[in-house]
């Protein structure tokens, strides 16, 4: 129940622990070990985790808003209770492989260049979110919603993509790969 605000972590001021109900405002956590950490029920706010070691670290129900997260291997996180929701954050580079991220929400992010191979998206919202170039191979997609995202690229035959929801303006972005034109 702490909130840390300016806070530049380095391993004098910012040790390994659970930290439960706590926001983060405005903190510099670039290019640190953030290993090992347990964060619940926590909120990011202007923050910048670029390039983050986030190996083993636990996100149970994290919310992050305007924050940078540049080439940030969530991958390598604790998969046990991760919940993630990110607003208005800038998630380039970053990586998802495989995870189970089922419901969760990427509201006006963006996201160019991140993989989503193999994770769980089902359920999952991109509302004014920018997928250029992201990758999603052998990807549940059931029930997601991408009818307000731009430049996103899916192979409907590369993933699962029952009930997920896209608007006539993002049919390109489904069947780009045939070549044809589609008129809107």
């Amino acid at each position: 129940d702490q909130t840390f605000d300016n806070l530049i972590a380095t391993p004098d001021n910012f040790s390994k622990g659970e930290y439960d109900t706590c926001v983060f405002k405005n903190c510099e956590f670039g290019n640190f070990n953030l290993s090992g950490f347990e964060f619940v029920d926590c909120e990011f706010i202007g923050c910048n985790l670029t390039m983050a070691n986030l190996a083993k670290t636990a996100f149970k129900t994290a919310k992050f808003k305007e924050c940078k997260l540049l080439g940030v291997h969530f991958e390598v996180c604790n998969p046990f209770l991760l919940s993630l929701d990110f607003e208005g954050c800038m998630l380039n580079l970053s990586c998802f492989f495989k995870l189970n991220l089922k419901n969760s929400r990427f509201d006006h992010c963006s996201m160019q260049e991140v993989d989503f191979s193999d994770a769980n998206l089902s359920g999952c919202s991109f509302d004014n979110s920018n997928l250029l170039n992201t990758t999603f191979v052998n990807t549940n997609l059931e029930k997601a919603d991408f009818r307000l995202a731009e430049n996103f690229h899916i192979d409907p035959e590369m993933n699962r993509v029952k009930k997920a929801k896209f608007s006539n303006s993002g049919l390109i972005g489904l069947l780009g790969k045939y070549d044809i034109v589609v008129k809107i």
